[in-house]
Parts: C-alpha cells; structure tokens; sequence
C-alpha cells in the first residue's frame, strides 16, 4: 500500500512540474545572440561554441535564396508538432509539449544571413535531465531542413535547364 501511495504521489508531482512548466517562455534574444544554456543538462544552443557541453552544430552555408524559405522554418516545426510563439525579424520562437505530463520546452532559431547560418536553442523550462530530447529536436530539424531545401533546389534545377531532345 505504501508503495502504491509513493507512485500516486511521484505521478502528482510530475503533473504539477508539467503544468507548472507550462508558464513562461522563451529567453530570446541577448545582445542579438541566444541565450546561453543554464548549468544543467536539458538545453542546446549552437551560438555558444565555448559551452561544450550544450553546444550543437548549427546549419550553416545557408543560401540567400533560402531566406525566402523562412516560412518554411515554421512549416518545418509545425510539422514536428511545435507551437509557434512568436515570429519577429529573423527570431523564431516554439514551443514543444510532451504527450504524457505536459512538460514545456523552447525551441528557437535565430537567422544570421549575413554569416548565412541558422542558430538553434532548445531547452526544457523545468527539470534537471531531458534525456537528450532538445539535442534530438534540433537535429531533426536540421533533418527536415535539410531534406526540404535538398528538394527545393531539386526542383528549381528541374525547371531551370531546358528539357532535352
């Protein structure tokens, strides 16, 4: 019985953190950059390649004629059943909730196209771990994005060269 109480209780309390999770957002931009990863281990960003332990490859060699794919960027996270939050120049803020407890998590982009590179940050807004899901959020992402603007440019590359005979 005193086991069955400790799990009803551990359950509770997972609720409560998810729902708890639930408000906030985002940290945004900080002198034009993400923000910098907290010491724990549930947050990723690409901006900060000193912060070795939260570093993640951000996607880089990013064409001008792929900025006028941004509204594919969110296309992309919708897909992956985020939340868009906010939109604002080249920042893009989501939000991804998890099935079960409701636990919140940030995701966002920042668009440099003068260097022509697409910054990631995704981090959990409560809890200590994340097994490793805001790192695998990312590179999905990166996965589509790649995949869609691999396929874009398939297609421009179709219609540009006249057809032989």
């Amino acid at each position: 019985m005193t086991v069955f109480i400790l799990i009803a209780l551990a359950v509770a309390l997972l609720f409560i953190v998810g729902k708890y999770s639930q408000k906030g957002q985002a940290p945004g931009l900080v002198n034009g950059s993400l923000s910098r990863c907290s010491a724990k281990p549930n947050c990723v960003c690409s901006e900060h390649i000193d912060d070795v332990g939260h570093y993640i490859e951000p996607v880089t060699n990013i064409q001008n004629r792929e900025m006028d794919r941004m509204p594919k960027v969110v296309s992309i996270i919708q897909s992956m059943n985020g939340v868009l939050q906010g939109e604002k120049d080249n920042y893009i803020a989501a939000t991804f909730t998890s099935s079960i407890f409701g636990f919140v998590d940030d995701f966002e982009i920042r668009i440099d196209p003068n260097e022509g590179v697409l910054h990631f940050r995704s981090a959990s807004r409560v809890g200590y771990g994340d097994g490793g899901v805001n790192r695998k959020r990312v590179e999905l992402f990166k996965r589509l994005y790649r995949k869609e603007i691999e396929e874009a440019n398939k297609s421009l590359n179709q219609t540009a060269s006249p057809p032989v005979r």
